[in-house]
């Protein structure tokens, strides 16, 4: 018989009850929540979340033992408010997410009663969603009860949460960030890339130049963009500039303006993007491709706060903030005498890396599904469209992929396999024809760089992803097999790995 575990936050009630919190006067606390429910339901050990004072929690664990011999475990969560869904959702799935990982077969239930709404209401989606725990509450008439949520969160309320997030989607797969761009738009349940837009939303209340690195299609426009509309130069210019692209002898034009005369071919004043961005926002896409003879005058710029325009001795004072992304990697530049080390540190005052998808664990179903649903919608109005979805197969090959194009890749595979599909699913070997071969250069190693660091947890669950799926496609499925060839001791740590990295049978 599976282990039954009680999983509780520790609330005001609680404390109350053990007399470790005053009471109100006339208030009736009874045995609170947690207690009450041990007293009219069985389980075998209770997991006790709580972001209090651990003496006041061993304090509640002595009185509780006094009326229950059950065993208790203490868990301590470090959360900012307790009415804070993020760290509260990080919390609950962080701990559920390792539990059921080492126990697969415990029979979890949440209890629903003690703490704050926000975390009943987290509670719920946990358990109803990824998790398929049961659910207790506590009356202080009834004590504690088994209930039941009578809906289905992913067949009544996720198909609505599509519906809304597919411009979303698009746009961030496109890598054509909305004007309207907000944090809100990026759409992730990764900690680390949350991490990330905390900074940014940090950066963006401080009227400092930005520097975004990361590799190519990872959204830089749009933390750009992002930025700026939660900024105080919110409705003022926002103009984008791809340094890239620009001719070489075209760039003090193009970045500064040039006056009638100034050189063959200016038949008339023209207005820089300085210019234009004035009072507003400059976004350097490709920074680092920008020649050494304009990184010269570019400092001048951030140094001095004025232009000169080509053929114009006459300086023109400009209030433009500077958010620069490249997907190169400047130190090396600057090492290698490509990049003035100076114009690096004027422009790298507020620093994003923002990680490829690869390293977005959690990420890659959540947007191949929502991207799907996308990709579908814009073709509905087109001629012999069928609705297409994709099957486990092929969605296990998509996971035991590194995605080197980011987002900009991963929508475009889809999008080539909705169209070479002849059926209303997209197989694996829809899939793998969409797929972009990619050149093997045999003196690089395949090994990413430690540099700042790396997730080489997420490196492990990439790897054991691929095989996997590998060995899986090459006995046709069959688990015992594919448990044998890659070498594990047994059916059921297959099985928990493919539960773990969401691979699917």
């Amino acid at each position: 018989m599976s282990k039954q575990i009680l999983l509780a936050w520790l609330g005001i009630a609680d404390l109350k009850a053990a007399s470790l919190l005053p009471n109100n006067v006339g208030e009736p606390i009874g045995d609170g929540p947690i207690l009450g429910a041990l007293k009219n339901l069985s389980f075998d050990e209770l997991h006790l979340l709580h972001d209090q004072d651990q003496q006041k929690v061993t304090a509640y664990l002595d009185w509780l033992t006094q009326s229950n011999t059950i065993k208790a475990v203490s868990i301590p969560c470090a959360l900012r408010s307790p009415i804070d869904f993020g760290d509260i959702h990080q919390a609950v799935d962080g701990y559920l997410k390792n539990l059921t990982g080492e126990h697969p077969d415990l029979d979890i239930s949440i209890h629903l009663s003690p703490g704050t709404p926000s975390m009943t209401a987290v509670s719920i989606l946990l358990g109803k969603t990824k998790y398929n725990t049961r659910f207790v509450q506590s009356t202080k008439e009834k004590g504690g009860e088994f209930v039941t949520i009578p809906f289905d969160i992913s067949a009544e309320f996720v198909p609505q949460l599509v519906k809304r997030a597919d411009q979303k989607l698009s746009e961030l797969a496109l890598d054509h960030a909305p004007t309207s761009a907000a944090f809100s738009d990026i759409i992730t349940q990764n900690p680390d890339f949350q991490r990330v837009i905390r900074k940014a939303e940090k950066i963006a209340v401080r009227n400092v130049s930005a520097l975004i690195m990361g590799e190519s299609g990872t959204g830089k426009e749009l933390f750009a963009k992002a930025i700026h509309n939660a900024s105080q130069r919110k409705g003022k210019p926002f103009i984008t500039v791809n340094c890239g692209a620009i001719p070489k002898d075209l760039i003090d034009s193009a970045l500064f303006g040039h006056i009638k005369g100034a050189f063959t071919g200016a038949i008339s004043n023209k207005t820089g993007f300085f210019e234009a961005a004035d009072g507003g926002t400059l976004f350097l896409d490709e920074f680092g491709e920008l020649p050494q003879d304009a990184q010269v005058r570019l400092l001048r710029v951030l140094q001095y706060g004025e232009i000169n325009k080509v053929g114009d001795s006459k300086a023109q004072i400009v209030d433009v903030r500077v958010i620069a992304a490249t997907n190169r990697n400047l130190a090396q530049d600057i090492a290698e005498g490509r990049f003035r080390e100076d114009l690096f540190y004027r422009v790298a005052i507020g620093v994003l890396t923002l990680p490829p998808l690869r390293e977005r664990s959690g990420d890659l179903v959540l947007l191949v599904d929502h991207l799907m649903t996308s990709i579908n919608r814009e073709a509905s109005n087109q001629p012999g469209y069928i609705n297409k979805k994709i099957s486990v197969k092929a969605k296990n090959i998509i996971l035991s992929y590194a995605w080197p194009g980011n987002i900009r890749e991963l929508h475009g595979t889809l999008l080539r396999a909705s169209i070479w599909a002849e059926s209303d699913t997209i197989s694996e070997f829809d899939i793998k024809e969409a797929m972009i071969s990619r050149p093997v250069n045999g003196n690089k190693s395949e090994l990413p760089e430690i540099g700042s660091g790396l997730d080489i947890q997420g490196l492990l669950d990439d790897i054991k992803r691929q095989y996997i799926t590998k060995a899986l496609a090459q006995v046709a499925g069959n688990k015992k097999k594919a448990t044998t060839l890659l070498g594990l001791p047994n059916y059921q740590t297959l099985s928990n790995w493919m539960d773990k990295l969401n691979i699917q049978e």
